[in-house]
C-alpha cells in the first residue's frame, strides 16, 4: 500500500472496533469480547442485511398462503414455524455470506477507508477461524433448509452457485449488483415452494421484481465507496451509472413495480396487496427524489430505508389473507 494511499485512509479507530459497525450495539454491550469479532464478521449489529434477505421469503410465502389451494397447505402452526426458520436462515446465511465475502475481499477491504478495520484485514480474526465461523453458519442454514419439502431443499441448494461467485464479480464486471440480486432474491422462490411444493408464474415474477429492486438499493449503497473503488480498480453499478444514477433507479424501481404487480395479478391476490405495493412505489419514488449520490451518509440512510418497503408490501399481503 502506497504512503499516499495509507495517509488518505488512516482512521482513528479504537482497537478491536470496526469503523463502519454500529457503536454501543448489543454486540458491544452483551457479547463477551472474544465473540465480538465474529459477530462483526456476520454484521449482526446491522440487521438491514438480513431484513432485505428475509423479505422475499415472507412476501412469497404469504402470497402462496393467500392465493393457492388451502386444502394442500401446511397447518397454521407449521406456517408460523416456517416464518421463524426463514428469519433464522436469513440471519445465518446473511452472516455466512458476509463472512465469505470478507474472506474473499480481505485484501481489498484493507485498502478501503470504510472497511479496513473489519475483523479480517485488521487481524482481529484469523482466516482459519473465519472459515470455521462460516462453516457453523452454513450448518445453521442447512438445518433451516431441512425443515422444508424436498423441492424447496433442492431449490435452496441451487442458489449456492450464485452466492459463491458474487464476491468475484466486482473484479470483472460493473454489474456485481445484478449477481447480488439473483442471490438475495432466492427467497421469492423458496417462500412459495415451502407452501406449495412447486413453482408457478407468480413466484418467478416476484423473483425478477426482487432482483431488480436489489440492483436499485445496492447501487445506492455502492455510492459510499466509489472513490475507493476507483483507486483500487473494482467495479460497481454506482461507478457505471455515475450522475445518471437517478435515471437508472427510475428504470429498475419501475421494473420492480411492474413485475411485482404482475406477480400479484397472476396469483389472484386481493386488493390490500396492491395497496401495499402502491405505498411501496411511493417510497421508492421518494428515495429517488431525495438521493444525493455525493452524500455517503444519506446513501446509507436511503439504503436502510428499503426495509420500510418490505413492511409495506408484507402488511398488504397479510391483510389480503382476510379480504
Amino acid at each position: 500500500m502506497s504512503e499516499q494511499f495509507q495517509a488518505k485512509h488512516d482512521m482513528d479507530v479504537p482497537k478491536g472496533q470496526v469503523a463502519d459497525a454500529v457503536r454501543d450495539h448489543w454486540v458491544d454491550i452483551w457479547l463477551p469480547e472474544v465473540f465480538r469479532p465474529y459477530a462483526r464478521l456476520s454484521r449482526l449489529e446491522r440487521p438491514i442485511g438480513w431484513w432485505l434477505l428475509l423479505w422475499p421469503c415472507l412476501w412469497s410465502m404469504t402470497l402462496a398462503v393467500s392465493t393457492t389451494d388451502r386444502a394442500h397447505h401446511p397447518d397454521a402452526l407449521t406456517i408460523l414455524w416456517f416464518g421463524f426458520v426463514f428469519w433464522l436462515g436469513a440471519v445465518a446465511m446473511r452472516g455466512a455470506g458476509c463472512t465469505y465475502n470478507d474472506l474473499v475481499d480481505h485484501k481489498i477491504d484493507g485498502m478501503v477507508e470504510r472497511t479496513r478495520s473489519r475483523p479480517l484485514p485488521s487481524k482481529q480474526v484469523t482466516r482459519l477461524h473465519a472459515w470455521g465461523w462460516l462453516a457453523f453458519q452454513a450448518l445453521v442454514g442447512l438445518f433451516v433448509l431441512l425443515q422444508f419439502n424436498s423441492y424447496t431443499i433442492a431449490l435452496g441448494f441451487a442458489s449456492l452457485g450464485v452466492v459463491a461467485i458474487y464476491p468475484f464479480m466486482k473484479r470483472i464486471t460493473h454489474w456485481p449488483q445484478l449477481v447480488l440480486g439473483l442471490a438475495f432474491s432466492w427467497g421469492g422462490l423458496v417462500g412459495w415452494t415451502a407452501i406449495t411444493g412447486e413453482l408457478a408464474l407468480a413466484p418467478l415474477l416476484m423473483y425478477v421484481a426482487c432482483a431488480v429492486w436489489t440492483i436499485g438499493f445496492d447501487t445506492i449503497y455502492a455510492h459510499q465507496d466509489k472513490e475507493d473503488d476507483v483507486m483500487i480498480g473494482v467495479k460497481s453499478t454506482a461507478l457505471l451509472f455515475a450522475d445518471n444514477t437517478k435515471i437508472w433507479l427510475m428504470f429498475f424501481y419501475g421494473v420492480m413495480v411492474v413485475f411485482m404487480a404482475s406477480a400479484l395479478v397472476s396469483s389472484g391476490v386481493s386488493w390490500p396487496a396492491f395497496v401495499g405495493l402502491g405505498a411501496a412505489t411511493l417510497h421508492m419514488g421518494w428515495q429517488i427524489w431525495k438521493l444525493d449520490i455525493h452524500d455517503a451518509e444519506q446513501c446509507l440512510a436511503l439504503f436502510r430505508s428499503n426495509t420500510q418497503i418490505g413492511w409495506l408490501l408484507f402488511v398488504g399481503l397479510l391483510a389480503s389473507l382476510w379480504v
